[in-house]
C-alpha cells in the first residue's frame, strides 16, 4: 500500500557511509549514483561519466538550494568520491563521474551486460565495515589514493612525507576513525594548500634595498588620504635607510610604508597647525572655514569676504612682513572694509560715524 505523504521514491541511504562522509555528502552522492543507473554512460579514463547539469539535480533535490547543491558537490569532489569535467564555458552541464574504476572487458560481456553498482566501490568496507577503528602503526595510502592526489596535483613524494607523522599524529590521540582513507586525502590537501599558500609568500618576500620605491597603488592610496606627493618623495630615502639597517626580509614593504608615512603625515600636520613662528603670506593663502564663520555670525557677507582675499595677499608680500596667524589678520581686514562698504547705506552722518569707529581697527596693519 503506498501512502499519500509518499507520493516519490523514497531515498535510501547508507547510516554508516553518512558517519564517515557526512549526511549531506551520502544523500547527494546517493542521487548521483541513482541517476548513472538512469542514464546513458560515456566511457572514459576507465571510468563512467554521465551528462547532468544544475537543473536536474534541483529536480531530484529540491529541498537543496542551488548554493547548497554546489557546496556539497565541492565537498565531494574534495573528498576524491566524485570525479567532474566541464563541457562547455558558457554552460551549466558537465560531466560526472563516482570514483571508481570501470573496465569494459570484451572477453566478459555477461559480466558487464548489467550497470555495476555505481556506490559499491566507494565506501572501502576494508578500512570501515560499519563501525571506527583505530589506525594500524604500519598504515599506507592505497594506489587509488595516490591517483586522487595526482588529481589534485599533489606530488607523490609531498604524500610520502607526511604518511609517517600522520600516522604518528592519529596514533598519539588514540582516536578511531570510520575511514583513514578520508582522513588522510582531507589532511594532505589542507595541508598541500597550505604549503603553496606560504610558498606564494615567500616568493613575494625581498628585503630592502637602494633602489625601492612604493608601489603606484600605494602611492594613490596615500594621495587620496591628502598626503602631499611632495612629502611622500622626501620621506622615501628615510624610510630605505631605516629598513635597510635592520635587514628585515617581507612581502609587505607598501603596507608598512603606508602607515609610516600616514604617522609622518599627521604629525607634521599637527605641528604646522599649532606652529607659533611668523611667517610671510604664502601666495595661494586661503582662509580657513571658521574664518567664514566668524564672519557670519558679525552679519558680514561671505561672498564679501572672498572678494577681499586678493586684496590682501597683495598687501601684505608688498609689506613683506611676517605674522604667526593669517587667519586673525584676515577677519580684521574684512570688518575694517565691511565698515566703509556700509558708510554708503546708513542714513545719517552721526551714524556713518559710529559704525567707523565700531568697525575701524588699524591693529590689522600693525
Amino acid at each position: 500500500m503506498t501512502s499519500s505523504l509518499i507520493p516519490e521514491r523514497p531515498l535510501l541511504i547508507s547510516p554508516t557511509l553518512a558517519a564517515t562522509i557526512g549526511l549531506e555528502e551520502t544523500v547527494m552522492l546517493h542521487v548521483i549514483s541513482e541517476l548513472l543507473l538512469q542514464h546513458t554512460l560515456i566511457t572514459r579514463k576507465q571510468r563512467q561519466w554521465a551528462e547532468l547539469n544544475y537543473e536536474s539535480f534541483q529536480k531530484l533535490m529540491p529541498f537543496w538550494s542551488l548554493i547548497d547543491i554546489k557546496r556539497i558537490r565541492k565537498n565531494l569532489l574534495e573528498k576524491g568520491l566524485i570525479h567532474i569535467e566541464t563541457v562547455a564555458e558558457n554552460s551549466d552541464a558537465f560531466l560526472i563521474a563516482i570514483n571508481q574504476t570501470y573496465k569494459d572487458e570484451q572477453t566478459n560481456t555477461k559480466q558487464h551486460s548489467k550497470k555495476p553498482n555505481t556506490l559499491s566501490s566507494v565506501f572501502n568496507t576494508n578500512e570501515a565495515s560499519g563501525k571506527a577503528s583505530f589506525i594500524p602503526p604500519n598504515w599506507q595510502p592505497s594506489e587509488d589514493l595516490y591517483s586522487q592526489f595526482q588529481q589534485h596535483n599533489i606530488p607523490k613524494e609531498f604524500v610520502e612525507q607526511r604518511i609517517k607523522s600522520f600516522v604518528m599524529y592519529w596514533r598519539e590521540r588514540q582516536k578511531a576513525q570510520y575511514s583513514w582513507h578520508n582522513t588522510f586525502l582531507n589532511w594532505i590537501i589542507k595541508d598541500w594548500r597550505k604549503e603553496q599558500s606560504y610558498q606564494g609568500i615567500k616568493e613575494l618576500e625581498s628585503d630592502m634595498n637602494s633602489t625601492w620605491r612604493p608601489s603606484g597603488e600605494a602611492l594613490s592610496i596615500l594621495e587620496n588620504a591628502g598626503v602631499n606627493s611632495s612629502f611622500m618623495e622626501d620621506s622615501i630615502p628615510e624610510f630605505v635607510l631605516y629598513w635597510k639597517e635592520r635587514g628585515l626580509i617581507t612581502s609587505t614593504w607598501n603596507t608598512k610604508f603606508i602607515a609610516h608615512i600616514r604617522r609622518q603625515w599627521a604629525k607634521f600636520t599637527l605641528a604646522v597647525e599649532n606652529d607659533p613662528t611668523p611667517r610671510l603670506i604664502p601666495t595661494d593663502y586661503e582662509p580657513s572655514p571658521a574664518c567664514f564663520e566668524v564672519l557670519q555670525m558679525a552679519n558680514i557677507d561671505e561672498s564679501f569676504a572672498s572678494e577681499q582675499i586678493r586684496e590682501f595677499i597683495l598687501y601684505w608680500q608688498d609689506r613683506k612682513e611676517a605674522h604667526p596667524s593669517w587667519n586673525t589678520k584676515f577677519l580684521q581686514h574684512v570688518k575694517y572694509k565691511w565698515a566703509h562698504h556700509q558708510q554708503s547705506n546708513l542714513p545719517s552722518t552721526q551714524q556713518v560715524q559710529n559704525t567707523i569707529e565700531r568697525f575701524t581697527d588699524r591693529s590689522w596693519a600693525e
